[in-house]
């Protein structure tokens, strides 16, 4: 079966089970917590899919990278249930994909913001003016760029907007050199 269909049928499952005892919004943040775990720890992956450990250990190990002790028994049933099932191997690609369901439920929008130098001030003005216009709630991961001298670069959902000094000096570069070539 495909790693895509296992996990967003899982995923369907948590996300189904967790709005029928209506903690959805924990569950998704201890998803998004193992997920960064999972992405930033290849030897906790390493160790879910070796098959000597047994599933207690297992078990511990996920609540630890989903918050600590202090997990959802909704999130600690279903990872049960996974590891039962012997399907640890999917479950980032099942973090990722209760995480997509429930930005869709919930008309969540995710990005990320690039600047030149950190402003708070930026980020929630943007999240605020992209959640009045989409009617929904934004997401934006801040970071900074000192190559972009100024301005910023905003990816929304598959939308691009580069406002950076670098990207308008590039392009008044290009045009120069266009310029010249007709010249010559």
């Amino acid at each position: 079966m495909d790693i895509g269909v296992v996990s967003k049928r899982y995923a369907k499952a948590l996300l189904a089970y967790a709005k029928a005892q209506g903690k959805e919004d924990t569950v998704y943040n201890e998803v998004r917590l193992l997920a960064g775990h999972l992405m930033a720890v290849p030897e906790l992956r390493r160790a879910l899919e070796n098959p000597i450990l047994d599933v207690q250990r297992k078990m511990a190990l996920l609540c630890e990278a989903a918050g600590g002790t202090s997990v959802s028994e909704e999130l600690q049933r279903f990872f049960q249930l996974v590891l039962e099932a012997k399907r640890e191997k999917f479950l980032q690609f099942m973090a990722w994909s209760y995480i997509d369901l429930y930005r869709e439920d919930k008309h969540i929008f995710s990005g990320r913001l690039i600047t030149a130098v950190p402003s708070e001030r930026l980020v929630k003005h943007l999240s605020e003016l992209i959640g009045e216009r989409t009617h929904g709630t934004v997401e934006i991961e801040a970071r900074t760029d000192e190559s972009l001298i100024g301005g910023y670069i905003i990816e929304l959902d598959g939308f691009r907007l580069d406002a950076s000094v670098q990207n308008q000096l590039k392009r008044v570069r290009q045009q120069f050199l266009a310029r010249n070539k007709r010249i010559v």
